[in-house]
């Protein structure tokens, strides 16, 4: 009895110094300029400091991870703030636990989240912990089943950025249809989502559903990873009607109006949190012949394109190759557009840029390809632009599906 004691007594105070969990991140503000690393992105906006993320709420999730066979999806932004006020990542975190990790899983980008978007990423190990690494991009999207044989238990941990086409969310759907059909239990540690202040964009229709676009919902979501599992599972969103056993790890302090400054990158082209918020407006310039800042240091801050008209942009710029955008569009191009990276802070979707590139391109039957209707989740969206429509006139289309969604939104939410 005396011994057993003892362990228990000794197994605590080992989980108290490792852990940082609610206490100590509370003491610790997550967010404090004075612990930032050399991996901090830049932040221009005002840094709420006292969020506690999922991942520091380590008093609600070891008792789950007690004995238990464990993987991890995680990438870069899978961080937690140690007891020193320095960040270090999940895994490493849940290993000085003495948690029973098995593998990692890795979205698009990889597990450093150093890869190209859209490029290949390999299986392989992670160098630092030689843990399994298994790539969910490509034609693994989804975990076989012999790939969760020895997993008890799957944390899901990663930083969105809410635009529908930010594929994290996809990568979200999938793990939760893999666990839900071989009976895995699944934990996500929630973030904040830097653009959950406002829902916005047309809805997906069910006939342009892809990996960038997978669920009936606006471009903008305003749900935290949390909350989105919950409305997959709400929803029945995932084949066959199937049920994920589904615990979302909430965050202390959080509400969808606070503004948020992410402690690293969220994937290679989002550097900072200008390039964050304006993401969801200049995305739609990937389904065209217009760069989106990538080759540049100012990815998704700039725009341009040698076809728009030189006189009606004076910003120029010339994409090279770099990492994250190893081949842009554009590469070595002279790009005229514009630069964006002192706009004010958006709080919905500004349409203005991408119609006012439209109007001053040299080659109008050749701005938008087929990607584009794939991001926008509809047809609509670029015929309104080809026939003319003001901003206004095609925000006023969305009113109605954005009313309905944000109805079906309010039984989903955790945070207000």
């Amino acid at each position: 009895m005396i011994n057993r004691l003892f362990k228990s007594t000794f197994l605590f105070t080992l989980i108290v110094i490792l852990s940082c969990g609610n206490v100590e991140a509370d003491k610790n503000r997550t967010q404090s300029s004075s612990t930032k690393n050399k991996n901090d992105i830049n932040s221009s906006e005002e840094i709420i400091e006292d969020i506690v993320v999922g991942a520091n709420q380590t008093d609600l999730y070891m008792p789950l991870l007690h004995g238990k066979k464990v993987g991890v999806v995680g990438n870069q932004s899978s961080l937690i703030l140690n007891k020193n006020k320095e960040y270090v990542h999940l895994v490493d975190s849940l290993l000085a636990l003495n948690v029973v990790l098995k593998k990692v899983f890795a979205p698009e980008h990889g597990f450093r989240g150093k890869a190209d978007a859209g490029e290949k990423v390999e299986d392989g190990k992670d160098p630092k912990t030689g843990l399994p690494v298994i790539s969910l991009y490509g034609n693994n999207k989804k975990p076989k089943p012999e790939q969760l044989e020895d997993i008890e238990i799957l944390i899901f941990d990663l930083q969105d950025v809410g635009a529908r086409f930010y594929t994290y969310i996809s990568s979200l759907h999938y793990v939760m249809e893999a666990c839900a059909e071989n009976n895995i239990k699944l934990l996500v540690f929630d973030r904040p989502n830097p653009n959950g202040h406002y829902v916005d964009g047309p809805i997906l229709e069910k006939e342009y559903q892809s990996f960038v676009g997978m669920h009936p919902i606006p471009v903008v979501h305003g749900l935290t990873m949390g909350e989105y599992a919950k409305m997959i599972n709400g929803e029945n969103w995932l084949k066959n009607g199937i049920h994920c056993n589904l615990q979302v790890i909430k965050m202390s302090n959080y509400d969808h109006q606070k503004k948020y400054s992410l402690p690293v990158k969220p994937s290679p082209n989002l550097p900072n949190d200008k390039s964050i918020n304006l993401y969801p407006s200049l995305c739609f310039f990937e389904g065209t012949n217009v760069n989106a800042g990538r080759g540049t240091h100012k990815q998704f801050q700039v725009f341009g394109s040698p076809f728009l008209n030189a006189k009606e942009f004076s910003y120029t710029y010339t994409p090279i190759s770099m990492d994250g955008a190893k081949s842009p569009k554009h590469l070595g191009k002279k790009c005229f557009g514009e630069d964006l990276s002192e706009s004010t802070y958006l709080n919905k979707i500004n349409l203005k840029w991408l119609i006012r590139a439209y109007n001053n391109t040299e080659n109008k039957a050749g701005f938008f390809n087929s990607f584009f209707t794939k991001l926008a989740g509809t047809e609509k969206l670029q015929k309104q632009i080809e026939n003319g429509l003001s901003e206004e006139e095609i925000r006023s289309t969305w009113k109605s599906g954005l009313k309905q969604f944000k109805i079906r939104r309010e039984q989903y939410l955790l945070y207000q």
